[in-house]
């Protein structure tokens, strides 16, 4: 062999060496949804800034569709292929957590301060925290200020309480051709989601800080009571809806009112003349609305830890993070000075935000997927009207010891 030959075959050994040092140190992460957000370009920016400031490092970015992405992270990470980070529900952590599939996120007390206590709760696990918040969001009640003049009722006035939301459905399908309420009460996570609200505004909880379950609580009997009492003056069939399928209905003037998030806002558009207020609030309650957060998970084993945890502060720290949600539509996390000039500007995000303080988060338990399928469950139950309210929470309560 030639001393060229040499040469060549060494420079080619290096080469290859290179290539594969630069894939050892390449950090895949999985994003929910698709790449249409219009929070992307600003993320995909953020991450070239991340890696022009750490050479050695790439980032390749997966778009999977939500039904099907958590599911991935968790199953690459079960068999020891883990994505880098993931866009995961807070909801998922506790069991990623007690699964030693994910790393804990060691925050500053500065950190901490930034956001408010029960957002933090939604990543706590235990006193540690487990992901970065990336996605947040509040929900309010909508409800078509044209049918309420139909049928009867101030047009501009919101009901307040469980008793006034309920009087003034029934009045909207009594008197005019629409239903009048949007009820959720498909096999589906929103489902759960929705009924928590009704647990909130009513004083109730499924775990307690202790991890005690008080499910079976006369707040919660009362707010499954009342969440089946709905199904009569809402649309027919709500075991076929997740939340949705409502907003097509409320667009088309086909229900009076519905809850649901900030993004309906710009969703329903100028269809219907809407108005947003704060949920209204059972005999037991006070104004509160369920916290959720999706948040990025690093995950263990994929030998860049670090790297993962430093590219998910910089997406998820406050600067960043505030031009974000703003771009998507999310209700923001952090109480800095730009959320206070939302309100002058678009009064309707006062309900989502006023609701923050006294919001709660999602019941944090180790078998997540467990607690959801309990909750439908007592829920389609009393809703068809096949179970007994105070049946079903105590039947459910039961149930969740096992998941927790």
């Amino acid at each position: 062999m030639t001393m060229k030959s040499i040469l060549m075959a060494s420079v080619f050994a290096v080469g290859l060496t290179g290539a594969a040092a630069a894939e050892d140190k390449m950090i895949n992460m999985i994003n929910c949804g698709d790449d249409t957000g219009a929070g992307i370009p600003l993320q995909a920016q953020l991450i070239e800034e991340w890696k022009s400031a750490n050479p050695g490092y790439d980032v390749t970015v997966e778009f999977v569709p939500w039904g099907q992405c958590q599911e991935k992270s968790t199953t690459l990470a079960s068999a020891g292929n883990p994505p880098a980070i993931a866009y995961m529900g807070s909801r998922t952590l506790k069991q990623l957590a007690a699964n030693d599939l994910i790393i804990p996120v060691d925050m500053t007390e500065d950190e901490k301060a930034t956001y408010a206590p029960p957002i933090l709760g939604t990543i706590t696990a235990n006193g540690q925290q487990w992901g970065l918040p990336r996605a947040f969001s509040t929900k309010a009640l909508y409800w078509n200020k044209d049918l309420f003049k139909e049928a009867g009722l101030d047009p501009e006035a919101a009901p307040k309480t469980w008793d006034e939301m309920y009087d003034a459905a029934a009045a909207i399908k009594e008197k005019t051709d629409a239903d009048g309420f949007g009820l959720a009460a498909a096999s589906f996570d929103n489902t759960m989601h929705q009924f928590m609200n009704y647990v909130y505004t009513n004083g109730g909880e499924v775990i307690n800080s202790d991890g005690e379950i008080v499910f079976n609580s006369p707040n919660n009997v009362e707010a499954l009571a009342f969440y089946g009492k709905m199904a009569g003056v809402s649309q027919p069939g709500p075991i076929a809806y997740d939340r949705a399928k409502l907003r097509p209905l409320f667009s088309e003037g086909k229900i009076g009112m519905f809850i649901s998030g900030p993004w309906e806002r710009a969703q329903v558009g100028d269809a219907v003349n809407w108005g947003v207020a704060p949920i209204p609030v059972g005999p037991s309650g006070k104004p509160g609305t369920l916290l959720i957060t999706d948040s990025l998970a690093v995950f263990k084993g994929s030998g860049v830890e670090e790297q993962a945890l430093s590219l998910a502060k910089l997406l998820t720290n406050p600067e960043n993070q505030i031009a974000f949600e703003l771009a998507e539509g999310f209700t923001p996390l952090r109480d800095l000075p730009e959320v206070k000039g939302l309100v002058e500007k678009d009064p309707t995000w006062a309900a989502f935000l006023d609701a923050i303080p006294t919001g709660g988060p999602e019941p944090f338990l180790t078998d997540y997927v467990g607690f959801q399928d309990t909750i439908n469950e007592a829920v389609q139950g009393v809703v068809s009207g096949d179970v007994d309210p105070s049946e079903a929470v105590e039947f459910a309560a039961e149930e969740l010891e096992e998941f927790k």
